[in-house]
C-alpha cells in the first residue's frame, strides 16, 4: 500500500462508514480493483482509519459526548450496553469474519439483498413513538446492539443494520440514524484498538506505516463529517430507497463481473 491507495480508502471509509451500503464491502472491492495486496498491514489500516470517521461523530454531536449533565451517563450506559453483543459475536467468529473479509463475492451478495430489505423498510415502520434519543431505554438500546451483530458479515452495513433494528423498535428514522452514529464510537473504538492492539508490532517495525495510518485518519475524518450532514439531509428528504437502489446495482454488477470471470477476489 501507498499513501495514494491509503487516500482512496479512506475516502472510501469516510464516504460510506454512515450511509447504509457498508463502508467493509466497498473497500474489500476498491482494494480489490486497485490490486492492493492484501496483506496484514492493509487489513489493520482499513480498520483503524475508523477513528477518524467516529471522531466526525463526536466533533459533529460534541455536546452529546462532551457536555457533562445529569443526563449523560445514562447515554454512555446506553451505548456502553448496546455494543456488548458485538463485541462478544466479534470476538466468537473472528476467524470467520477474517474468511469472509476476502470475498468479494459475498460483500455483491449481501449488497443486493440489502437493497431489496432498503426498497421496503421505509413502509414498515410507519408508526414511531421514539422521537429523541432520551426516550430510549437501556433494553430498547440492547435490541438495536443485537441488530447491529449482522454487519459482522461484509456487505451488510453497520450503519443500515442498527438504523433498521432502531426503526423496529420505535425510533423515528432521524432518530434511529443519530442513534446509529453514538453507537458507532464504541463499536469502532473497540474494534480499532483490539487491531492495533494484535499489530503494533508491525507498526513499530515499519515507521512508514504509521504515516500512511496518520493521513488515512485525516482523509476519512474530513470525508466522514461531509458524508454525516448529507446522509441526515437526503434520509429526510428521500428516506432509504435511493440507497436501496444503489446497493442493487452495484451488487447485481459485482456478482455478474465474478460469473463472468472477472477475478476480485483478494
Amino acid at each position: 500500500m501507498n499513501f495514494f491507495h491509503a487516500i482512496i480508502i479512506a475516502i472510501v471509509e469516510g464516504l460510506t462508514e454512515f450511509l447504509p451500503i457498508s463502508s467493509t464491502g466497498h473497500m474489500i472491492i476498491v482494494s480489490s480493483l486497485l490490486g492492493i495486496n492484501k496483506d496484514e498491514f492493509t487489513k489493520l489500516f482499513e480498520v483503524v482509519i475508523q477513528l477518524g470517521a467516529i471522531l466526525a461523530v463526536v466533533v459533529l454531536y460534541w455536546r452529546k459526548f462532551l457536555v457533562f449533565d445529569k443526563n449523560r451517563l445514562n447515554f454512555y450506559l446506553k451505548l456502553i450496553v448496546a455494543v456488548i453483543p458485538a463485541l462478544i459475536c466479534g470476538y466468537l467468529f473472528s476467524d470467520k469474519i477474517d474468511q469472509l473479509l476476502e470475498s468479494p463475492l459475498t460483500v455483491g451478495i449481501t449488497l443486493l439483498l440489502g437493497g431489496v430489505v432498503l426498497l421496503f423498510v421505509d413502509n414498515w415502520f410507519q408508526q414511531p413513538t421514539i422521537d429523541t434519543d432520551e426516550k430510549i431505554n437501556i433494553f430498547t438500546a440492547l435490541r438495536i446492539g443485537f441488530y447491529q451483530c449482522l454487519a459482522l458479515i461484509p456487505g451488510v452495513s453497520r450503519s443500515a443494520a442498527s438504523i433498521i433494528g432502531g426503526m423496529q423498535q420505535k425510533l423515528t428514522r432521524n432518530v434511529a440514524a443519530e442513534f446509529s452514529f453514538f453507537l458507532a464510537v464504541p463499536t469502532m473504538a473497540a474494534a480499532t484498538g483490539y487491531k492495533l492492539l494484535k499489530g503494533k508490532d508491525l507498526l513499530l517495525a515499519h515507521p512508514d506505516n504509521l504515516k500512511l495510518l496518520l493521513v488515512g485518519n485525516i482523509v476519512a475524518f474530513l470525508v466522514a463529517m461531509a458524508a454525516i450532514k448529507f446522509f441526515i439531509g437526503a434520509l429526510k428528504k428521500y428516506g432509504f430507497k435511493m440507497w436501496g437502489y444503489y446497493r442493487i446495482v452495484v451488487g447485481a454488477v459485482i456478482i455478474a463481473a465474478i460469473l463472468m470471470g472477472y477475478s476480485l477476489e483478494i
